[in-house]
């Protein structure tokens, strides 16, 4: 059953679209609705935790997130925080990928602008689990301007420029793109749902990269929203994954410094989260550079 809660009152206007997100994934993904609702929580204790309608929503949310936490015990994605970063960081990329694909090819819509906007919010729900990296931060931000530019020329009758912005072009758009007093955050009415992203992204995608050509069709829309039905065909798996060969490398053990170790927790957190969309030739893909890495200090 669908969470029912009461107005967000003025003070934490800026939380609403993480509800909304949430709300949307509630049937589809309860991780992406669990984390968007805790980040919302979070975020609204350092805003407003007194007066009368802050309290009501926030007892709300904290009874709900309590109630969910032990319903989806099982459920790594909700009790480790490595899993769950990997599954939201991988569905706000796939978002993401898909929304700069449709960009670059010149398509702008409301789905075009949902699924930007979308991805902007869940890139901010990473901050979670501590800093964004480099990269989402900056893909975080261009998501929502982009999101917000679009719409502003939709709205205004003019076709949207694809790709990334110039200097120009952003000059006075911060706030537009931010969520809580700008254009998108500031109540527009986005479509009530959005596309499904495609499959797992690669794990070295940088900011403002388009993603490999993907073929959509649309289907049939659905309140004036149109979904996107893939006719992509599953890749096989990479060419340059490493064959197990049962055991480690003779000889002294490698010793692996502190960025290593890292990258192989990198790559171990997103074959499960490959899993997730079942993906099983990419996990086994990044499960062997996590075996390589070590076994032999090496990065495929």
């Amino acid at each position: 059953m669908a969470l029912s809660l009461p107005p967000v009152p003025a003070s934490l206007k800026s939380i609403q679209h993480y509800l909304k997100t949430a709300a949307e994934h509630e049937s589809r993904d309860p991780v992406v609705t669990y984390w968007c609702r805790l980040y919302a929580l979070q975020t609204a204790l350092k805003i407003d935790k007194k007066t009368d309608g802050a309290k009501t929503l926030l007892v709300k949310l904290m009874d709900w997130l309590e109630v969910q936490k032990k319903t989806l015990s099982d459920n790594e994605a909700i009790t480790n925080d490595i899993a769950a970063q990997a599954h939201i960081e991988n569905y706000a990329l796939n978002l993401f990928q898909w929304a700069d694909g449709q960009d670059r090819a010149g398509v702008f819509n409301k789905n075009v602008v949902k699924a930007f906007y979308s991805a902007g919010m869940l890139m901010d729900v990473l901050t979670t689990f501590g800093e964004l990296e480099e990269e989402i931060a900056a893909n975080c931000k261009y998501a929502k301007w982009k999101a917000a530019y679009i719409h502003n020329c939709l709205k205004n009758g003019e076709t949207p420029v694809p790709g990334p912005a110039t200097t120009e072009d952003t000059e006075g758009t911060s706030d537009e793109a931010g969520g809580g007093s700008g254009l998108i955050g500031g109540g527009v009415d986005l479509p009530s749902s959005q596309p499904q992203p495609p499959s797992h992204p690669n794990d070295d995608f940088v900011a403002y990269r388009p993603p490999p050509a993907t073929i959509t069709t649309p289907v049939e829309p659905i309140g004036g929203f149109s979904a996107f039905a893939s006719t992509m065909t599953p890749e096989p798996p990479s060419a340059n994954a490493i064959p197990y060969n049962g055991g480690p490398p003779a000889g002294a053990p490698v010793k692996l410094d502190a960025v290593q170790i890292s990258k192989a927790q990198k790559y171990c957190k997103f074959a499960g989260s490959a899993l997730n969309y079942d993906d099983v030739p990419e996990a086994i893909n990044y499960l062997h550079k996590a075996l390589r890495l070590l076994q032999t200090g090496e990065d495929s």
